[in-house]
């Protein structure tokens, strides 16, 4: 039978689920039995302390109800972004009414008592969050950290040319830096090979205690505001006055028909410049649509409190606005008027049932924006065509004879990767991409950029390319990277050290959301989210002392979860290519990649890279002199500068003392060095004194902060360990006098490394003045002709005699 879904009848079908699920979303912040309310309602069937947040709620489901209409109206493939993260009960209430959410959890049945089960679980202990968790279906982005709602839709819908992700976006979040930046992202995406997104800006008028900016700003100011970003906006009002939040409210009916018109007309526009796009191959930047919906915070809810003072349309609406307790049934009438003011009697049947004219607005299949493949790891997800590291492996017969640059090599093992996955492995980044050396994958696949291109002072540009670098947000690039690996695509993140901590919290975030979506049977693993740090902490002689910022390896480490936090430190080229290799197809997992970009000694043969990577370190024969027995020392290396710095250390020990037995480590995954207890892929503490012993001096030249590796050895039997590592200390200087200010300097480690063996003491006391001279010599060279000693410069290892 057709159906006519402009005519008013269905309209208020429309009405009847935003109703449906608002009762829901109301009754559940309280009840957790008696949830159609058919007898009196009694202390015990509300909960001992109501928690979540109703602000957002009504607004929220309206928006949801219709969408769900232009659904079938225009059979889209479409799904819901909630941005604003204080609202859980909208995906988990539309997901129950449309029988999503039961198909999943069968034991909350579409009943009275499925119901009471569905009330008493949401925000109570053991039950789901407040938040658009990943327990709940439809869920891809969880908004517990406002801003990123926007970035992360519009990395869903690249490479996805028929998904549409409506985006709901509070004038809280609104507000934040991040949002606001993400506003550019219509500059990025291509209308022929991309999907849309439509935003859609919840102006309910205040945040926790406060008015929002947008709220108070006319019709006018943001039409102006969004025609100058380059959007076309529309406008739908609950308000009698269309801009003034306290004129008064219109008839319930006549906002939905301004909802229907305005988002009708805004899915006809998305679809009409995706026709003439797609075919007149026009790839201009379109006027992409945004709706503005203009509603009261607490929107249909309790009116005033008890002093008088207005819940709706106030900030008072913002979390639980009633205080009924179990323990404080005073009130409980205001409850009771309430939830019956949604005239449930015409939502749910006898049995507590959605009604034929609640389930008449209700989606069916993979339409139901709960279930679509979008929210849960993609609908063809599929791992990476692996290109052969060993076509670009560095070739060198002796280590250290040949230099390289570790990310421009990269960058040609990432273009072919681009080349074998055409559409479905991107990278992104904040404009670092060519000073991070990324030619190969600038000069094959270019930046993907929408906007006029004016060669020769433009470079690299185009409409379509795999890479989006050209907008200086970290926020951006990371956002859209979440989204993209989300709906079950590849890619990586590369930014400079210092500032991949600009959006350490958003890593967080993701890492929650990993965590929790793990725990539910029903979620399918998504591609590891692969965060590159380069331009580090020991080469930032130019940038200098801002640019100075290894942190992000222990930020991570401290979330104690190596089963969802990877970290790879290589030390030259042909590492970072068996890392990559063991990485890219991993899944449910962040994998920070820490790496050099400047001229570098190479050390490692593909084969020997290759087996480090794996295992994590390995034990370095060609830099030890123990020879199967027992060393005197043990030097270990984590990174690039401190694999150098270390050998170049050995050199110095070796020829002062030939007879020392040292034992050289390399480590690349920092995290394997972790007990069994802590990581289940870590070493056993026979594999650990194994390869550092039971008591010998250990001394570890690290990227990072100390701390890391001093917690990491506290649990082992070794506690004779020295670090020399980032101290925080830096300047604009040369990239050796960077390692000197820290003490993560050959010298300093070779001074070290000797003052430890036992029966040295006196020995060692000339070496020991030689390197302090060698420091004092450095110094003042470095400060008096602005370049580092020739004896650093011109350094070369030549082997162990």
């Amino acid at each position: 039978m057709t159906v006519d879904y402009d005519s008013k009848q269905y309209l208020e079908s429309v009405d009847a689920f935003w109703r449906a699920t608002t009762y829901l979303s109301a009754g559940a912040m309280f009840l957790m039995d008696n949830p159609l309310l058919r007898r009196e309602l009694k202390a015990s069937d509300v909960k001992p302390k109501p928690i979540g947040h109703w602000g957002t709620i009504a607004p929220q489901n309206f928006i949801y109800a219709h969408l769900n209409r232009a659904i079938k109206k225009y059979d889209l493939n479409m799904f819901y972004i909630e941005g604003s993260g204080h609202g859980g009960q909208v995906m988990q209430y539309n997901s129950y009414l449309d029988g999503s959410y039961t198909e999943l959890y069968p034991e909350f049945t579409q009943d009275e008592k499925g119901m009471a089960k569905l009330f008493k679980h949401f925000s109570f202990p053991g039950g789901t969050a407040s938040h658009a968790a990943p327990e709940v279906p439809g869920s891809l982005h969880e908004g517990g950290e406002l801003g990123y709602a926007l970035s992360h839709g519009v990395g869903a819908i690249l490479d996805n040319p028929d998904l549409i992700a409506a985006v709901e976006i509070g004038d809280g979040e609104f507000e934040t830096g991040p949002l606001q930046a993400s506003w550019f992202s219509n500059k990025f995406i291509n209308p022929i090979t991309d999907g849309a997104v439509l935003p859609i800006l919840q102006v309910n008028g205040f945040k926790i205690s406060n008015p929002t900016i947008a709220a108070r700003m006319s019709d006018e100011e943001l039409t102006k505001y969004f025609e100058g970003l380059g959007w076309k906006p529309h406008f739908v009002s609950a308000y009698k006055v269309e801009d003034d939040a306290f004129s008064g409210y219109k008839d319930i009916m006549d906002v939905h028909e301004q909802m229907a018109k305005e988002l009708d007309a805004s899915v006809e526009e998305i679809k009409a410049i995706q026709k003439n796009a797609r075919e007149n191959n026009d790839e201009s930047i379109p006027a992409w649509p945004v709706i503005i919906v203009r509603a009261p915070k607490g929107w249909s809810g309790p009116a005033k409190d008890l002093d008088g003072n207005p819940i709706e349309n106030s900030f008072r609406a913002h979390q639980v606005p009633l205080p009924v307790a179990q323990d404080d049934m005073t009130h409980a009438d205001m409850l009771v008027d309430w939830l019956k003011s949604y005239k449930p009697e015409e939502l749910f049947d006898e049995n507590g049932a959605p009604t034929e004219l609640v389930l008449a607005n209700a989606t069916h299949g993979a339409q139901r924006m709960a279930l679509n493949p979008a929210t849960n790891g993609g609908a063809d997800q599929k791992p990476l065509v692996m290109p052969n590291v060993d076509d670009f492996a560095i070739k060198f017969d002796q280590p250290g004879t040949v230099k390289a640059q570790d990310m421009l090599e990269w960058g040609k093992y990432l273009s072919k990767m681009m080349e074998l996955n055409p559409n479905n492995f991107r990278g992104f980044g904040p404009d670092e991409s060519k000073s991070n050396r990324l030619y190969s994958v600038l000069d094959n696949q270019k930046r993907q950029w929408m906007d006029t291109i004016h060669e020769p002072e433009d470079e690299d540009l185009a409409p379509k390319g795999r890479l989006i670098d050209s907008q200086l947000s970290e926020h951006q690039a990371e956002g859209w990277l979440e989204g993209y690996t989300l709906t079950g695509r590849h890619g990586f993140f590369a930014t400079y050290e210092s500032f991949g901590r600009v959006v350490d919290s958003m890593l967080t975030q993701h890492m929650k959301w990993i965590r929790k979506a793990k725990e539910q049977y029903w979620r399918k693993s998504i591609p590891a989210l692969n965060f590159v740090d380069t331009s580090t902490v020991f080469q930032q002689d130019h940038n200098g002392y801002t640019h100075q910022d290894p942190g992000l390896l222990t930020h991570l480490f401290e979330k104690e979860r190596p089963d969802m936090i990877k970290e790879y430190i290589p030390a030259d080229t042909n590492q970072l290519l068996a890392v990559s290799d063991l990485a890219f197809n991993d899944q449910d997992v962040i994998n920070l990649f820490v790496t050099s970009k400047h001229p570098r000694y190479q050390w490692y043969s593909m084969d020997e890279a290759a087996t480090i990577a794996k295992n994590g370190l390995g034990y370095i024969e060609w830099a030890s002199t123990d020879q199967g027995e027992e060393p005197d020392v043990v030097m270990a290396a984590a990174g690039t500068e401190p694999n150098e710095e270390t050998l170049a250390a050995i050199d110095l020990l070796h020829n002062a003392f030939p007879e020392l037995k040292i034992r050289f480590i390399n480590v690349v995954q920092p995290l394997k060095l972790l007990s069994t207890s802590r990581n289940a892929e870590g070493l056993t503490d026979e594999e650990f004194d194994r390869y550092f012993t039971a008591d010998k001096p250990v001394v570890f030249a690290w990227h990072g902060f100390q701390d890391m590796l001093q917690s990491i050895f506290f649990d082992r039997h070794n506690h004779n360990l020295t670090v020399h590592g980032y101290e925080e200390n830096g300047d604009i200087t040369s990239s050796f006098d960077v390692r000197v200010m820290n003490h993560m300097d050959r010298f300093d480690i070779a001074k070290t490394a000797i003052s430890k063996v036992a029966g040295y003491e006196e020995k060692a006391t000339a070496f020991i003045q030689e390197m302090d001279n060698m420091l004092a010599k450095h110094t003042a060279y470095v400060h008096a002709e602005g370049k580092d000693l020739p004896e650093v410069v011109n350094w070369k290892w030549t082997g162990l005699k």
